[in-house]
């Protein structure tokens, strides 16, 4: 098959969210098929054209007002011109899974990873008004894929669409890559954290919460974002500034090992449509604590993860993370597998099957 993939990111290893997606299920069907990825480039600094694990890249400048919704002229116009077996489009919060209607294929197929809103005023405002654009596009689609169960009430729910339409696929882990994880021996207990710091991701709260717990405990926070000066701040204000670590830039091998050092991942997102980041934590053997929102929600098991309720409270949140650092470290992965969490040869064998139908 000739297959299109339609990316909002640059798609370019170590991006994160959607980019790392469609680079995950782009080179696994490139082994078979014909697979080109439409993306966009912010900078203008990425190769125009490439080839990628067998992926061919072309990616197009894009206009961004208030950091969302990627509109990009040139990627307009390639796709009305463009012809493929499948196209599948991902990302609805931003334009390009729009524009892909306009492609000519024999199976259009999006992914949305549909949070339901907005993170800011501005971008609140758009999806609101961008809401007859995405109703089109999914009744245009062919197949409609969400991420997790969540994620499909809410847009069966949203656009008032027929559940039958939707099918549930989860994002995929190379499984391999966890397989020979050790955790190091450390004289501190961590708190870790990975993502955006926005503040819709509920990174502050592990500031807050950290002089309500032991003087061993220590916070790692891996990523960026427009929260880390306020972070840093905050830190410092609280003096907890000489507990608290911040990464970015780290390879994927030391990424996962901070996963696997960690005694507790906590993510307290106001919203996810699936959470990669818990699902790696979780292979890596790593209790969490959650919200209890969202598509969050069905990760809590309270043996492997653990939930707390918003609005957050510091109280609720010190003793939830105290009981997890002090229980004994549960290792039943085995619960997930081929559910919550599947390898991406799998997610793609999924894919290549509803391609096909």
């Amino acid at each position: 098959m000739r297959i299109l993939q339609v990316c909002p990111n640059p798609y370019e290893e170590g991006s994160g969210g959607i980019s790392e997606h469609v680079r995950n299920i782009s080179k696994r069907l490139a082994k078979r098929h014909d697979v080109t990825v439409y993306a966009t480039d912010p900078s203008g600094k990425l190769p125009r054209f490439e080839v990628v694990d067998g992926v061919k890249v072309e990616r197009y400048r894009r206009f961004a007002p208030g950091k969302a919704y990627f509109f990009s002229w040139e990627l307009l116009l390639k796709l009305r011109k463009a012809k493929f077996d499948v196209v599948h489009a991902h990302g609805y919060h931003a334009f390009p899974m729009h524009l892909s209607a306009l492609a000519k294929c024999k199976k259009f197929v999006v992914t949305t990873h549909f949070h339901g809103a907005a993170h800011t005023t501005f971008r609140n405002c758009l999806f609101k008004l961008f809401k007859p654009i995405g109703g089109m596009t999914l009744n245009k689609a062919d197949a409609i894929i969400a991420v997790s169960e969540f994620e499909k009430r809410l847009l069966c729910r949203y656009f008032k669409l027929d559940a039958r339409k939707v099918v549930v696929i989860p994002n995929g882990l190379d499984l391999s890559e966890f397989a020979d994880l050790k955790r190091s021996k450390r004289n501190f207990r961590s708190i870790l954290y990975v993502g955006r710091l926005e503040s819709y991701k509920g990174v502050q709260y592990l500031i807050e919460v950290l002089p309500k717990l032991p003087n061993d405990v220590v916070l790692e926070i891996v990523g960026n974002g427009s929260l880390r000066a306020y972070l840093e701040q905050r830190a410092k204000e609280l003096n907890v500034a000489n507990r608290v670590f911040f990464y970015n830039g780290l390879s994927r091998m030391e990424l996962l090992q901070k996963y696997a050092d960690a005694d507790v991942f906590v993510l307290l997102s106001e919203r996810e449509a699936y959470s990669l980041v818990v699902a790696e934590a979780i292979a890596a053997k790593t209790p969490c604590v959650v919200t209890n929102n969202s598509a969050l929600s069905e990760w809590i098991d309270n043996e492997v993860c653990f939930g707390v309720n918003v609005p957050i409270k510091l109280e609720e949140l010190t003793k939830v993370i105290n009981k997890v650092l002090n229980a004994v470290r549960s290792t039943n992965l085995e619960k997930w597998l081929g559910s919550k969490i599947l390898d991406w040869n799998s997610v793609v064998s999924n894919l290549e099957e509803l391609y096909a139908k």
